[in-house]
């Protein structure tokens, strides 16, 4: 059985337990969902591509899923870059540059906001699936990336991980990546992609981002696990709820008790299972939550 396959039977097997001990219909109470929030030690906000959407962040689904000719999806995984890392690059030069010029929205400052202001009152940890560093740029502090983060690089020689804010990342992707390009393909050599700059290594570097086929990285979802297994109040954030293994983070903290509540501008499959749903824009929604 695969990975995948286990987590969505996991996920099933949760989603089961959920309905059936959860006796109260779905609410929308926001003023209850407050007072649940208020008296919470142990809080977790799990966000997705839903929240930087907002900020105008293409979530490379459905019709925001086409890079020139290609699934967005297609070029996110290992055997893309070892076939064509040009283009890879290319590719995620234009993300890295659509990311650096958008800015965190009201969702994102009143994330951070109630971060700050209850910093010695709660413990809270903000789980992202996004990889545009805009939650960073807000200002959360106790922040896990579970699938990396643009403005990393990976040697895949010596697997040294490091920052890279550089616009552009090498000379030789000045001005290429522009998704409308009638250019299929990329014609830069490998030799003028980003390397390692370490004379005892100079392997080539690639995006340090967790690709379709690998696995988050066991530090990364250890402490992820620990927010979660720890949270008695879990917000959904812009999420779809269908990628592993996130999606079966709140699912999981339902099944033991914790109060979830989601966020987002339409029901997902596990909105059902959750105990509070908010529909609407989560710049408009979060701050009205968050507020207090």
């Amino acid at each position: 059985m695969s990975l995948c396959m286990f987590y969505r039977n996991l996920n099933n097997n949760l989603l089961s337990k959920v309905s059936t001990i959860m006796a109260k219909r779905q609410s929308s109470d926001m003023t209850t969902f407050k007072e649940v929030l208020r008296s919470a030690k142990n809080v977790v906000i799990l966000s997705g591509a839903g929240i930087s959407a907002e900020s105008g962040i293409p979530t490379f689904r459905g019709a925001g899923g086409l890079w020139r000719k290609y699934q967005a999806t297609a070029l996110a995984t290992p055997g893309a870059f070892r076939e064509n890392p040009s283009l890879v690059w290319e590719f995620y030069h234009y993300r890295r540059e659509v990311a650096a010029k958008a800015q965190p929205n009201t969702g994102h400052l009143a994330i951070a906001k109630y971060e700050e202001k209850h910093a010695t009152d709660k413990n809270i940890t903000v789980i992202t699936q996004n990889v545009d560093g805009l939650h960073a740029r807000a200002g959360s502090k106790s922040l896990v990336e579970l699938h990396g983060n643009l403005y990393k690089t990976r040697c895949t020689k010596c697997k040294e991980v490091l920052v890279n804010t550089d616009s552009p990342i090498c000379e030789a992707l000045a001005g290429k990546g522009a998704p409308d390009s009638a250019q299929i393909g990329s014609d830069i050599p490998v030799k003028s992609l980003p390397h390692c700059q370490k004379a005892s290594c100079g392997g080539l570097l690639r995006p340090h981002i967790v690709w379709f086929g690998e696995g988050l990285e066991p530090e990364v979802l250890n402490k992820a696990e620990a927010a979660m297994s720890a949270c008695d109040v879990c917000l959904v954030v812009g999420t779809s709820s269908v990628v592993y293994p996130a999606a079966m983070f709140a699912p999981q903290a339902a099944a033991r008790g914790a109060t979830v509540a989601e966020f987002n501008i339409e029901p997902t499959p596990a909105t059902p299972e959750f105990h509070y749903y908010f529909e609407g824009p989560c710049g408009t929604v979060l701050p009205l939550v968050l507020s207090d």
